[in-house]
């Protein structure tokens, strides 16, 4: 369980940056990250930023769960990402000049670590290892979108909930996953009364177990081939 106070997490002893865009720098390098990054501490359901808001910097998940969405005309959230400890957020807006497209929220308790715009973007100017990795990173992230949509506008619920359960999966790991069912709907891209009663037939068919709220997959293969995979 994560402590009610940030806890500094100095970027030399990071664990989570083996997994992020910068784990390859040099040690000059991370100590220049550390000198001009700060942590702070983000209660569940805080938000980091919000649609058509500005971007001030970038958000290093040291910690915990965010997710990244979008409101329809309606204002339904559509989840469209998910992000997990190591991971960069914010940083993509900073490029166009635009203001954020998406916004960003805690699912959980998180300890992250923010660099403001300039030292960020002086960072890329000066470090080809850096700028090399969010190339590489934009690049994927492109090719996960396009996947994405296309699940979205030619699969069933079904197969949509099956795929989006061995995506959630990977994210959580080792933990079960521990989401709202209005979550996991938005994530899905269905009303939460279809999503429950989706989980319902999972776990008819055994292919999950529930405990309350988090969900626990028991049969990856036979998801893979509902998902179409």
């Amino acid at each position: 369980m994560m402590e009610s106070n940030h806890k500094h997490v100095t970027c030399a002893n990071c664990l989570s940056r083996r997994n992020s865009l910068f784990s390859e720098l040099s040690e000059d390098d991370v100590h220049h990250l550390d000198h001009h990054k700060s942590c702070s501490f983000y209660k569940k359901g805080q938000g980091l930023f919000l649609e058509g808001s500005y971007p001030r910097g970038v958000f290093c998940l040291n910690e915990g769960k965010v997710k990244v969405y979008a409101r329809g005309d309606e204002g339904k959230e559509q989840i469209i990402h998910i992000a997990g400890s190591g991971e960069i957020i914010g940083f993509r807006a900073m490029f166009s000049g635009d203001p954020y497209k998406v916004s960003a929220t805690t699912l959980e308790d998180c300890n992250i670590c923010f660099i403001g715009k300039e030292d960020f973007l002086n960072m890329l100017d000066s470090n080809l290892t850096l700028r090399n990795n969010v190339m590489r990173e934009l690049s994927r992230e492109l090719g996960e979108r396009a996947v994405f949509i296309t699940n979205l506008a030619q699969k069933s619920v079904r197969e949509r909930l099956a795929f989006s359960l061995l995506i959630l999966n990977n994210i959580y790991k080792d933990e079960m996953i521990n989401l709202s069912r209005e979550d996991m709907a938005n994530f899905v891209g269905t009303a939460t009364e279809t999503l429950i009663r989706l989980l319902k037939d999972f776990k008819e068919e055994g292919l999950i177990e529930i405990h309350t709220r988090k969900v626990e997959v028991l049969d990856a293969h036979k998801l893979m081939n509902i998902a179409g995979k």
